[in-house]
């Protein structure tokens, strides 16, 4: 399928490994011009280099990378430098880390709220007036299947995540913007064999001394489908929320995790 979205420019925030690159390519491979970021800037130089030599990528596509913390201001300005109009963005940001809420100090809380709530905020604030006047906008935030079945020691993202997912469910309805072709969506993963996935299992190692392989191991039996997902098929799913055909899809929470979430809604 043709998702007609070639020669859009898109933003991948946290695209230098993980979900976020997947996605990144997955854009790049439909012809989208991709402007990946990341903290981090020797993997995102090396993120780029992977991604310029993906088979199959359409001519002329452009991968420009750009090493900043989107999460502050300072980040921001940086990529809204390179380029003011985007398309397509792609909101992403590392989970806060696992434990106990007792253990959390207010900037604790202030810190996770930052990456995993205000920071899509600013972002769709940034671009979506623009895309709405240029009749075709898709915004994907990546959140967590955790807003769906929330899980104990996870409460940082639980909390982060799921305030965005309020904020997105009335904004998304603006008729100004779904009415303009603009669409927000989040996309919920389950468990992907990524490095976050492999840092909580590690956590889980440690706390019931059983091998992290182990531990994996129950947790891939959970799933339904038996297996962890992969960035790929992540990618491919977030893909087609940007597309042409994904017009009527607007302000919905997508879960992607192997059927792990049993509820009926």
């Amino acid at each position: 399928m043709k998702l007609g979205i070639e020669g859009k420019w898109a933003l991948v925030c946290g695209a230098s490994k993980g979900l976020g690159y997947g996605c990144a390519e997955a854009l790049a491979l439909e012809g989208v011009h991709v402007v990946i970021v990341a903290r981090g800037a020797e993997a995102l130089e090396a993120a780029a280099t992977q991604l310029r030599a993906v088979a199959g990528l359409p001519a002329g596509t452009r991968v420009e990378p750009i090493a900043a913390d989107i999460t502050t201001a300072e980040g921001r300005a940086k990529v809204f430098a390179f380029r003011k109009d985007y398309d397509i963005v792609i909101t992403n940001a590392g989970g806060p880390p696992p434990g106990d809420f007792r253990d959390w100090e207010r900037d604790t809380w202030i810190k996770a709220v930052e990456a995993n709530m205000l920071t899509p905020i600013e972002l769709i604030k940034a671009t979506v007036d623009g895309m709405a006047q240029r009749g075709f906008g898709r915004i994907v935030n990546i959140t967590s299947g955790a807003v769906k079945s929330p899980i104990a020691n996870l409460g940082l993202s639980n909390g982060a995540r799921t305030g965005l997912t309020g904020f997105v469910a009335g904004v998304a309805r603006d008729p100004k913007l779904a009415s303009a072709n603009v669409t927000i969506n989040n996309l919920l993963p389950g468990a992907f064999d990524t490095d976050r996935l492999r840092t909580t299992m590690q956590g889980a190692s440690k706390k019931t001394g059983q091998p992290i392989e182990a531990v994996m191991d129950v947790r891939r039996k959970q799933i339904p489908a038996q297996r962890f997902g992969n960035a790929q098929e992540f990618g491919a799913v977030c893909a087609f929320l940007c597309s042409q055909q994904a017009s009527y899809i607007v302000g919905q929470n997508i879960l992607a995790d192997g059927g792990a979430y049993s509820g009926t809604f």
